[in-house]
């Protein structure tokens, strides 16, 4: 019996990977996506808090997220689906001088890079999100366009409209090999069979250094872990995801925003980093962020927690994704290393690979492109990562 024959195979049905296929079957291609699990956005999308930023301090990411906004903002009205979709910024506050200098240093790429964000000073900030800390503060940034969504909803949204296109979707069947022939790719094998395609899209998330190795390649993405935590529903008190980058023991940053259904949902950036896939989540997580987070706004002192848990970010050496096609196997594309931001890239990185495979390429791309080249030199890190 011959193998099925797609146009193309994109591997993971994730943030990134269930847009790019949507978007590569909405082009008219012939699209199978595989996922080693059991459903749509098992890996690590359903462990994310649900943020939607464009503030960003590479302009390729401004650019992919600005792209992925319009997408969320937009869904319910275009396809019926109700995202939960809320817009209510983000706000990165200061009340030190060095993160004052950080936030206004970048205050330029952000706006050259069309994000419509200004500074605000402490009473402004004030008026945005009353009962935040007023001593010490300095004043912030904040970007009204950005939000947040579910990711569970999302990712349903757009596996519902990959089907309606025709994507065919295989779950718990992971790919062991990439199929490759003159340096070409020819198809894949997974644990359950083969499939022949001219194009593998590398969307495996935390798991794609694996998967770029079973290509016979190599892709510098290695991930960390980060916890989370969710509280009981309370009424509407707070608008803008809240972002405090001071570093301190244990933590680089922390966010928190309160969802669409009215849970704060809350995340840090472990410093050092956790490296590894231990998805097991530990008991010095809930006091340290605690701790930090009433510090910031004493009435969260009176939320019930009700569960914490923890997912994968896949890390590049400098932050920031890798994206484009391989110099060196013909039909291999990588939409890989979100570094945590995933959700929010998704849509903008699925549509960027959908016209890299029909070389129908925009006139931003070309710059994206190269500052997110997998055979760039990772050097520096992002800002705002």
């Amino acid at each position: 019996m011959a193998a099925s024959v797609y146009d193309v195979i994109v591997v993971g049905a994730g943030s990134v990977g269930t847009p790019a296929a949507m978007y590569l079957a909405e082009k008219g291609l012939k699209v199978l996506c595989l996922d080693q699990f059991a459903s749509p956005g098992q890996g690590s999308n359903k462990a994310a808090i649900g943020g939607l930023r464009a503030t960003h301090s590479a302009p390729a990411k401004i650019k992919l997220c600005l792209d992925s906004l319009k997408t969320f903002s937009t869904w319910k009205e275009k396809h019926g689906f109700d995202l939960e979709w809320f817009q209510g910024g983000y706000l990165f506050m200061a009340y030190r001088p060095e993160e004052e200098k950080v936030l206004k240093d970048l205050l330029v790429i952000q706006k050259k890079a069309g994000l419509n964000i200004d500074w605000y000073g402490k009473d402004d900030l004030l008026k945005i999100v009353p009962g935040m800390k007023e001593e010490g503060l300095i004043g912030g940034t904040f970007s009204p366009e950005d939000g947040s969504a579910s990711p569970m909803l999302s990712n349903c949204a757009f596996h519902q409209r990959a089907v309606e296109l025709g994507v065919d979707f295989r779950f718990n069947e992971r790919v062991t090999n990439i199929m490759r022939r003159k340096g070409t790719v020819v198809g894949v094998r997974t644990d359950k069979g083969g499939y022949a395609t001219s194009c593998v899209v590398n969307a495996a998330g935390a798991w794609a250094r694996a998967l770029a190795q079973a290509g016979g390649l190599d892709v510098p993405v290695n991930p960390d872990c980060h916890e989370a935590c969710i509280t009981e529903p309370a009424q509407r008190f707070l608008r803008p995801m809240l972002v405090d980058i001071r570093k301190t023991p244990g933590a680089a940053n922390y966010y928190f925003h309160q969802a669409h259904t009215g849970q704060v949902i809350s995340c840090f950036t472990p410093e050092p980093p956790m490296l590894g896939t231990d998805r097991r989540e530990t008991s010095e997580f809930l006091p340290m962020i605690a701790s930090r987070m009433v510090k910031l706004m004493p009435k969260l002192a009176n939320l019930k927690v009700r569960r914490t848990w923890r997912g994968l970010y896949p890390m590049t050496p400098d932050g920031s994704p890798i994206v484009g096609q391989s110099k060196t196997l013909d039909g291999y594309v990588d939409a890989v290393g979100m570094c945590g931001q995933g959700y929010m890239l998704g849509p903008g990185v699925g549509a960027l690979v959908s016209r890299i495979v029909t070389n129908s390429l925009n006139k931003d791309d070309g710059e994206i492109l190269h500052e997110l080249r997998p055979d760039r030199e990772f050097a520096g890190t992002e800002a705002l990562k």
